[in-house]
Protein backbone atom coordinates (compact mmCIF):
# COMPACT_ATOMS: atom_id res chain seq x y z
CA UNK A 1 0.00 0.00 0.00
CA UNK A 2 1.04 3.37 -1.18
CA UNK A 3 1.83 5.97 2.34
CA UNK A 4 -0.76 8.28 1.32
CA UNK A 5 -3.55 5.53 1.38
CA UNK A 6 -5.37 4.96 4.48
CA UNK A 7 -4.21 1.35 6.04
CA UNK A 8 -7.29 -0.75 6.58
CA UNK A 9 -7.41 -2.98 9.75
CA UNK A 10 -4.46 -5.57 9.75
CA UNK A 11 -4.97 -8.83 11.24
CA UNK A 12 -3.01 -9.79 14.14
CA UNK A 13 -1.72 -13.17 12.16
CA UNK A 14 -1.39 -14.09 8.38
CA UNK A 15 -4.12 -15.70 7.63
CA UNK A 16 -2.46 -17.18 4.20
CA UNK A 17 -0.05 -19.01 6.75
CA UNK A 18 -3.03 -20.20 9.21
CA UNK A 19 -5.18 -21.28 6.06
CA UNK A 20 -1.50 -23.34 4.92
CA UNK A 21 -1.59 -24.66 7.95
CA UNK A 22 -4.75 -26.07 7.89
CA UNK A 23 -4.36 -26.97 3.92
CA UNK A 24 -1.22 -29.05 4.98
CA UNK A 25 -3.57 -31.19 7.51
CA UNK A 26 -5.54 -31.97 4.37
CA UNK A 27 -3.93 -31.87 1.14
CA UNK A 28 -0.15 -31.83 -0.38
CA UNK A 29 1.52 -28.77 -2.40
CA UNK A 30 1.33 -26.36 0.43
CA UNK A 31 4.06 -24.04 -1.42
CA UNK A 32 1.71 -23.86 -4.64
CA UNK A 33 -1.33 -22.80 -2.38
CA UNK A 34 0.70 -20.39 -0.36
CA UNK A 35 1.85 -18.77 -3.82
CA UNK A 36 -1.32 -18.52 -5.83
CA UNK A 37 -3.12 -17.32 -2.38
CA UNK A 38 -0.83 -14.47 -1.98
CA UNK A 39 -1.10 -13.74 -5.53
CA UNK A 40 -4.52 -13.61 -5.84
CA UNK A 41 -4.84 -11.38 -2.28
CA UNK A 42 -2.25 -9.25 -3.48
CA UNK A 43 -4.09 -8.70 -6.96
CA UNK A 44 -7.05 -7.60 -4.87
CA UNK A 45 -4.75 -5.35 -2.86
CA UNK A 46 -3.26 -3.63 -5.99
CA UNK A 47 -7.03 -3.53 -7.69
CA UNK A 48 -8.53 -1.74 -4.78
CA UNK A 49 -5.93 0.21 -3.95
CA UNK A 50 -6.06 1.37 -7.94
CA UNK A 51 -9.40 1.98 -8.06
CA UNK A 52 -10.28 3.84 -4.95
CA UNK A 53 -7.63 6.17 -6.31
CA UNK A 54 -9.00 6.56 -9.97
CA UNK A 55 -12.41 7.11 -8.61
CA UNK A 56 -12.14 10.44 -8.24
CA UNK A 57 -11.31 10.82 -11.92
CA UNK A 58 -14.26 8.88 -12.88
CA UNK A 59 -12.16 5.94 -13.98
CA UNK A 60 -11.61 2.24 -12.71
CA UNK A 61 -8.29 0.46 -13.47
CA UNK A 62 -10.35 -1.47 -16.12
CA UNK A 63 -11.18 1.54 -17.96
CA UNK A 64 -7.95 3.50 -17.50
CA UNK A 65 -6.25 0.56 -19.07
CA UNK A 66 -9.07 0.37 -22.09
CA UNK A 67 -8.02 4.40 -22.18
CA UNK A 68 -4.12 3.59 -22.21
CA UNK A 69 -4.27 0.71 -24.67
CA UNK A 70 -6.22 2.98 -27.22
CA UNK A 71 -3.70 6.43 -26.51
CA UNK A 72 -0.70 3.56 -27.75
CA UNK A 73 -2.47 2.77 -30.66
CA UNK A 74 -1.47 4.59 -33.81
CA UNK A 75 -4.49 6.40 -34.85
CA UNK A 76 -5.89 6.24 -31.31
CA UNK A 77 -8.59 3.44 -32.55
CA UNK A 78 -9.13 -0.05 -32.06
CA UNK A 79 -11.92 -2.77 -32.94
CA UNK A 80 -13.78 -3.32 -29.43
CA UNK A 81 -12.31 -7.15 -29.93
CA UNK A 82 -8.72 -6.51 -30.57
CA UNK A 83 -8.94 -4.11 -27.04
CA UNK A 84 -10.55 -7.53 -25.54
CA UNK A 85 -7.00 -9.72 -26.82
CA UNK A 86 -4.79 -6.84 -26.25
CA UNK A 87 -6.24 -6.73 -22.84
CA UNK A 88 -6.65 -10.55 -22.26
CA UNK A 89 -10.27 -10.19 -21.65
CA UNK A 90 -13.39 -11.80 -22.71
CA UNK A 91 -15.01 -9.67 -26.27
CA UNK A 92 -18.11 -8.97 -23.38
CA UNK A 93 -16.14 -7.29 -20.66
CA UNK A 94 -15.12 -5.12 -22.99
CA UNK A 95 -18.43 -4.01 -24.33
CA UNK A 96 -19.59 -2.58 -20.50
CA UNK A 97 -15.80 -0.55 -20.13
CA UNK A 98 -16.36 1.02 -23.61
CA UNK A 99 -19.50 2.14 -22.99
CA UNK A 100 -19.05 4.02 -19.78
CA UNK A 101 -16.50 5.40 -21.35
CA UNK A 102 -18.52 6.86 -24.31
CA UNK A 103 -20.94 8.06 -22.08
CA UNK A 104 -17.93 9.84 -20.28
CA UNK A 105 -17.50 11.38 -23.43
CA UNK A 106 -13.81 9.84 -23.28
CA UNK A 107 -14.01 7.13 -26.25
CA UNK A 108 -16.61 7.52 -28.92
CA UNK A 109 -18.17 4.19 -30.53
CA UNK A 110 -18.08 4.13 -34.40
CA UNK A 111 -18.90 1.47 -37.41
CA UNK A 112 -15.48 -0.53 -38.18
CA UNK A 113 -14.74 1.63 -41.97
CA UNK A 114 -13.29 -1.73 -43.42
CA UNK A 115 -15.38 -4.26 -41.70
CA UNK A 116 -19.00 -3.68 -41.20
CA UNK A 117 -19.52 -6.22 -38.09
CA UNK A 118 -17.22 -4.37 -36.09
CA UNK A 119 -17.26 -1.75 -34.03
CA UNK A 120 -14.09 0.90 -33.53
CA UNK A 121 -13.68 2.49 -30.28
CA UNK A 122 -11.94 5.65 -30.35
CA UNK A 123 -9.95 7.80 -28.12
CA UNK A 124 -11.39 11.69 -27.06
CA UNK A 125 -9.64 14.90 -27.23
CA UNK A 126 -11.01 14.46 -23.39
CA UNK A 127 -10.03 11.19 -23.25
CA UNK A 128 -5.92 11.91 -23.77
CA UNK A 129 -6.34 13.98 -21.41
CA UNK A 130 -7.88 12.25 -18.44
CA UNK A 131 -5.55 9.22 -19.42
CA UNK A 132 -2.27 11.60 -18.56
CA UNK A 133 -3.83 12.79 -15.29
CA UNK A 134 -5.09 9.20 -14.35
CA UNK A 135 -1.45 8.23 -15.29
CA UNK A 136 -0.15 10.56 -12.66
CA UNK A 137 -2.22 8.99 -10.43
CA UNK A 138 -1.53 5.42 -10.87
CA UNK A 139 2.57 6.60 -11.17
CA UNK A 140 2.07 8.26 -7.44
CA UNK A 141 1.01 5.39 -6.20
CA UNK A 142 3.77 3.70 -7.89
CA UNK A 143 1.20 1.04 -9.25
CA UNK A 144 0.29 -0.27 -5.88
CA UNK A 145 3.36 -1.99 -5.70
CA UNK A 146 5.14 0.92 -3.31
CA UNK A 147 6.70 -1.34 -0.84
CA UNK A 148 8.78 -3.30 -3.37
CA UNK A 149 12.03 -2.12 -4.97
CA UNK A 150 12.53 -1.62 -8.62
CA UNK A 151 14.45 -4.74 -8.57
CA UNK A 152 11.78 -6.59 -6.65
CA UNK A 153 9.43 -5.85 -9.46
CA UNK A 154 11.86 -6.93 -11.99
CA UNK A 155 11.48 -10.42 -9.88
CA UNK A 156 8.27 -10.40 -9.75
CA UNK A 157 7.47 -10.37 -13.32
CA UNK A 158 10.11 -12.79 -14.18
CA UNK A 159 8.70 -15.17 -11.78
CA UNK A 160 5.06 -14.49 -13.06
CA UNK A 161 6.40 -15.24 -17.31
CA UNK A 162 6.71 -19.06 -16.70
CA UNK A 163 3.20 -19.47 -15.50
CA UNK A 164 1.78 -17.13 -17.93
CA UNK A 165 3.94 -18.51 -20.89
CA UNK A 166 2.72 -22.16 -20.09
CA UNK A 167 -0.88 -20.47 -20.10
CA UNK A 168 -0.39 -19.51 -24.08
CA UNK A 169 -0.35 -15.55 -23.09
CA UNK A 170 2.27 -15.15 -25.56
CA UNK A 171 4.62 -16.19 -27.83
CA UNK A 172 8.41 -15.60 -27.58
Amino acid sequence: MSPQQPRRPSLPFDPIEAAAGQWSQHWGDVPRMRAVTSLMRVHQLVLTELDERLRPLGLTFARYEVLVLLSFSRRGALPLGKIGERLQVHATSVTPLVKRLEAAELIRRTPHPEDGRAILASITPAGRELVERATEVVMGARFGLGSLSDEQCDDLTELLTPPRKAAGDFEV
